[in-house]
């Protein structure tokens, strides 16, 4: 019997002016988006390997430890999945929006806004008469009748719903994958396929919880046309309202410093005060050391002291201590400001991560939260994966902090006079930067507790559509 209802749902609304129309819709939108990222992605490849070939010629001819730091910053690469989830941008910068600006007015449509946006609403607009229409029109008091079963009806509403919707969004998807795999420069691995798969399953959820949603309100109100602005009200407040409210509830609720006080301060840190204490620390170690090395007391310029390095064995040894004084000295400088700028950092951390899992909390009150973290999170393309690069680059930093005072250290072996620091080296030896993207293991853990969250949702609101529409007067 629950199989007969399903079809008849089914056949109701297959040939319904809204099945027609989202079909329509979806049919259009998906390949075309589909399209546009993947035309995205490839020309975002072409950037980053013209901005790489350009960091290693630049490192060939002009590399010098007192400027490399700031060009090789390390870049993660696009990923296949940019494609199909744009995620969070990295590039949405005033130098993009000079060049290109509709991208960052109007962003890119994706698979995560299709769903979160588009099927959501359908999910309400095919389920929101799904009980009190059927009361206007008589129908389901002659079911009723016939003594089917209230949990029968509901169900096969909730399902019938769900698979009409799934059609025209499985049928426009199978057509943007073959976009993806008729482009030769998209290589998607056999864990972008499985990822693909988890958050196809997410929307699912997604979808059934709207048009349990949907059921649950129709089963509350006996006229479609009080249904649907409850519908309305109903989406706007958890698609709109609840995800772009939370953040500033959590601001106030935990409030932490902003990003550009926080920036200005380590800056003033790490350039201005610092290069006060070193030149002092300095003017203080060469003062001493001119009392053992009166030598040392004159001017004189870096080519000269080369020359005199050469000739008098005297003066190296002065010259040799001399730059060991003043490495000590900023060295010294830079261990004290470092430590203030990562105190600051690690306070500005504590209350930025507070609020920021604060945030996150409220906003999974929405399903489009809920559905977003878990898609963005899969397919890397969202906060955590920020996280992640940020983890890779300490690593790397580590190695290259390592590399950059070991080779200084043999160079000035070599040729103590000369100041290493400003001069070009070769540095093709050098630790590069390379992005791994997070075990799928780890990405499908951490998308468990959204999943977990919106089944709970469907959980609490099926029951309360179930006892809503038990309770229901069909006359």
């Amino acid at each position: 019997m629950l199989g007969t209802l399903i079809k008849k749902e089914i056949l109701n609304s297959l040939f319904s002016f809204r099945f027609v129309a989202i079909f329509a819709l979806l049919i259009v939108v998906v390949p075309l988006t589909t399209f546009i990222l993947t035309n995205d992605y490839v020309k975002k490849v072409d950037e980053y390997s013209f901005r790489q070939n350009n960091l290693e010629n630049y490192l060939k001819n002009y590399a010098h430890f007192n400027r490399i730091g700031g060009v090789i910053l390390p870049s993660q690469p696009p990923i296949p999945f940019y494609s199909l989830v744009r995620g969070i941008s990295s590039d949405v910068n005033m130098g993009e929006f000079d060049d290109d600006p509709l991208p960052v007015v109007f962003p890119l449509l994706d698979l995560v806004f299709i769903v979160s946006i588009l099927l959501s609403l359908a999910a309400l607009i095919f389920s929101y008469d799904a009980v009190c229409c059927e009361k206007e029109d008589g129908t389901l008091k002659l079911m009723m009748s016939n003594c089917l079963a209230r949990s029968k009806i509901i169900l096969s509403k909730i399902i019938g719903g769900t698979i009409i919707l799934l059609v025209p969004f499985l049928v426009s998807l199978v057509l943007g994958l073959f976009i993806i795999l008729l482009n030769p420069r998209v290589a998607w691995t056999g864990a972008n396929w499985a990822t693909l798969a988890f958050v196809l399953l997410g929307a699912v959820i997604y979808i059934f919880l709207f048009l349990v949603i949907g059921v649950f309100i129709s089963a509350s109100h006996h006229s479609a046309s009080a249904s649907i602005m409850t519908s309305l009200f109903v989406w706007v407040l958890l698609i709109l309202v609840v995800p772009n409210l939370s953040p500033y509830l959590a601001s106030l609720m935990s409030p932490a410093p902003s990003q550009i006080k926080m920036n200005r301060e380590i800056s003033r840190l790490t350039d201005v005060e610092r290069d006060d204490l070193g030149r002092k620390l300095e003017a203080e170690r060469l003062a001493e050391l001119v009392k053992r090395y009166p030598v040392l007391a004159g001017r004189f310029s870096e080519a000269e002291a080369k020359a005199r390095v050469e000739k008098d064995p005297a003066f190296r040894e002065a010259y040799q201590a001399r730059t060991k004084e003043v490495d000590a000295a900023w060295i010294e400088a830079n261990r004290i400001q470092n430590k203030k700028r990562d105190d600051l950092q690690q306070e500005f951390g504590r209350k930025v991560g507070a609020q920021t899992r604060l945030s996150r909390g409220l906003s999974m009150i929405s399903p489009l939260a809920d559905f977003t973290y878990l898609a963005t999170d899969l397919t890397s393309t969202g906060a955590m994966n920020l996280r992640h690069f940020g983890r890779l680059r300490e690593i790397w930093d580590q190695a290259f902090d390592a590399y950059e005072q070991s080779k200084i250290a043999t160079l000035r072996k070599k040729s103590p006079a000369v100041d290493w620091w400003n001069t070009p080296v070769d540095v093709s030896d050098m630790p590069r930067f390379q992005y791994k993207e997070e075990a799928l293991a780890a990405r499908v853990k951490r998308a468990l507790w959204p999943f977990a969250i919106m089944m709970m949702m469907i959980l609490v609101v099926f029951v309360a559509a179930y006892f809503s529409f038990v309770r229901y007067d069909v006359r």
